[in-house]
């Protein structure tokens, strides 16, 4: 798993990342927005399944149903 931050300034990135000690999986920051085109993110928050070569798979925005998420990796 992999955090990107885009749509806020990189301090409050690392605000978030304090605040929520999101030490379990790598944050990354862009703040051109262009890994957002690249990936069709819209808004926030979105999560995206990618499969073993990187290809996004399933987009979700918003809330996302856990089982449905480790149901389809399974299948990757």
């Amino acid at each position: 798993m992999v955090g990107l931050g885009a749509q806020d300034s990189y301090g409050e990135a690392l605000d978030f990342v304090e605040k929520y000690g999101t030490t379990s999986f790598r944050m990354l920051y862009d703040e051109s927005f262009e890994s957002w085109s690249q990936l069709g993110v819209r808004g926030q928050p979105v999560a995206i399944l990618f499969d073993t070569n990187g290809r996004g798979q399933t987009i979700w925005y918003g809330p996302f149903n856990q089982t449905e998420v480790l149901d389809l990796a399974a299948t990757l």
